[in-house]
């Protein structure tokens, strides 16, 4: 009896029975000092890299709009014009792609101002007013859209030659702080631009991809009709989610930290800007030297080269900090893997010790701690902060190598033989093998952990070896666990989306007024956020779910290699159990006290 297996010698000995023995060692110690230290350090230097950040960056010179000189829009000289108006919105889509336009602080190869109110009437200036002057054209119909300082006795021609002056305008809507057209605008007959050429087909293309202000006021209203039903199947599930949801604030903290202190990062040099013109290979524009820092308060007026002005280019690198730039984003990114890693392990660690507590409780209804969760919690940070940061930072090592192998990946794939992609197809499996390995070590010596109180080699040895001495057992239930999570979380998802899909489509008649269906401009919008939230909290549950059962599981085969059922060395799973594996307790639980 005890459950022992021929051959298990080659595992390590089987545990013997220790009358002392009941759940989760009380009398332990700090286990992985010298990593505890280490991680704190590194968290004291990821605090650091934060403030660096705050000090020296500013992230609105990516989120706020700015005029070509630089400025602000709505902040100082500009405060009473908060919009931001593109000259010649087409160019940036014709002069570059979206990601460099992003990159850039949404900054485009065309003059910007900044305006009161975006333009509500689409406009071109016309042939007989190329002879009029700027004040007679713009100010005096009220479009005060000219770059800052152009007088009111300019000509026209001149204006718009040296670009000063919108030639055209379109209907639009402030979005992001920016004039962007909308659908439902004509845009006007453009010089040089037919309505059977391709570039016509791109204006109409993002015409349509602009258009996302009248989108997102719809789905606010969506959100507005529909947010009570979309909580409904959570309410009566938040005590049972109390942990996930520590667990994920804790993510959510990370995330934010991380993300606010690359965008800090990113922007802490001071903006450069340079000569740029449409068309530089004109012979009037030789004399020009293109790409040479600038004052963009100061616009370039050359007559002679069409279109020359003084445009973003980049953020400075000179400095510490920017030269450190590079070196301090791998920390922040270093960061954010190693202490995701151990927010989850941490959260494993605290759920298997009160598994742990109720498995090893003789009497199920007396022995049990009274704040298990509470105590675990507390027992896992004052004693094992170091072994999580040691088994999170394997994980993470590893995760950063295959984030490199998929970097170096996109960037030679072009270039790569059928040769290259195969050994880098091998490289990328056996990573994720790797990687799918050290998570399912590192689960199970989180379980030791939380039950012995020894340092994570030591538990990640013994909780692999006592797997390996129940090696049938350990994959027939791992198959059978991970199946029927699985189906309980499509059975959950599933069943909220097609209950939202009906609900919210108008099709479950009979409700009541109390139960009636909003009326939507989306309906797919609250169905999506239902599935969504509804994954999030199944994932949340089973994985609750999950850690119960592999603690249970663990603690199940030290039972039957501890105790054979005898009056002296019970077994400490439940009744039911028992009855079916075939096997019994001459005491049941609480009917007589073990003998020490």
């Amino acid at each position: 009896m005890g459950g022992k297996q021929d051959g298990d010698e080659a595992y390590g000995k089987p545990a013997k029975y220790d009358p002392s023995f009941r759940g989760p060692i009380k009398n332990r110690s700090c286990t992985d000092i010298v990593c505890c230290i280490l991680f704190l350090l590194f968290i004291l230097g990821y605090i650091v890299v934060g403030i660096v950040a705050w000090v020296y960056g500013d992230p609105r010179q990516v989120l706020s709009p700015r005029n070509s000189t630089g400025a602000y829009c709505g902040v100082g000289a500009n405060k009473d014009k908060p919009y931001l108006l593109y000259f010649n919105i087409f160019s940036c889509v014709l002069a570059t792609n979206i990601i460099t336009v992003a990159e850039n602080g949404l900054q485009c190869p065309t003059p910007q101002v900044c305006v009161s109110s975006c333009p509500e009437v689409a406009w071109t200036v016309e042939v007989n007013q190329f002879s009029q002057k700027v004040g007679e054209v713009f100010y005096t119909a009220n479009r005060n859209f000219c770059l800052p300082g152009v007088p009111w006795d300019m000509p026209v021609i001149q204006s718009l030659q040296q670009e000063l002056c919108p030639s055209f305008l379109l209907t639009s809507a402030p979005a992001l702080g920016r004039c962007l057209p909308l659908l439902n605008s004509t845009p006007p007959e453009l010089p040089g631009i037919s309505s059977n050429t391709s570039i016509s087909q791109g204006i109409s293309g993002l015409l349509d991809s602009l258009n996302a202000r009248d989108i997102s006021v719809k789905i606010f209203e969506d959100f507005a009709q529909s947010w009570y039903w979309i909580l409904v199947a959570v309410g009566h599930m938040m005590s049972t989610m109390f942990y996930p949801l520590v667990t994920f604030v804790l993510l959510l903290i990370c995330i934010v930290y991380w993300a606010m202190t690359a965008l800090y990062l990113a922007t802490s040099g001071q903006p450069q800007y340079v000569l740029w013109a449409p068309n530089a290979s004109l012979p009037s524009c030789e004399k020009v030297q293109m790409n040479t820092s600038c004052n963009p308060m100061a616009q370039p007026v050359n007559s002679s080269c069409p279109g020359l002005m003084c445009i973003f280019q980049s953020y400075s690198s000179t400095g510490l900090v920017q030269r450190s730039l590079f070196n301090l984003q791998i920390y922040g990114v270093l960061g954010l893997f190693w202490t995701l890693n151990w927010v989850l392990a941490l959260g494993q660690c605290v759920l298997a010790g009160a598994f742990a507590s109720f498995y090893w409780a003789l009497d199920k209804r007396r022995d049990i701690p009274t704040f298990p969760l509470i105590s675990a919690f507390i027992r896992t940070l004052r004693y094992h902060t170091g072994s999580l940061a040691f088994g999170a930072l394997i994980l993470t090592l590893v995760q950063i190598a295959r984030v490199v192998l998929e970097y170096i990946d996109n960037k030679l794939r072009g270039a790569q033989n059928p040769v290259a992609r195969c050994i880098m197809c091998c490289f990328k499996c056996c990573l994720w093998c790797l990687e799918k390995f050290i998570k399912f070590l590192n689960r199970n010596a989180y379980i030791m952990i939380a039950i012995y109180g020894k340092n994570f080699c030591v538990s990640a040895k013994n909780a692999f070896m006592l797997l390996m001495r129940n090696i049938v057992r350990v994959v027939v239930l791992d198959k059978v666990t991970d199946l029927l999570l699985f189906f309980g979380k499509l059975l959950v998802v599933g069943g909220v989306g097609v209950l939202s899909f009906f609900f919210f489509t108008g099709r479950i008649q009979g409700l009541g007024t109390n139960f009636e269906s909003p009326s939507l401009n989306y309906y797919w919008l609250p169905i999506m956020v239902s599935i969504l939230g509804a994954y999030v909290i199944a994932n949340g549950f089973f994985s609750v779910f999950g850690m119960c059962v592999d603690t249970l599981f663990l603690c199940f085969l030290e039972d039957l290699e501890r105790n054979d059922g005898s009056l002296n060395k019970p077994y400490y799973m439940p009744t039911a159990l028992l009855k079916i594996l075939g096997k019994k307790n001459e005491a049941l639980p609480g009917d007589k006290k073990r003998k020490k």
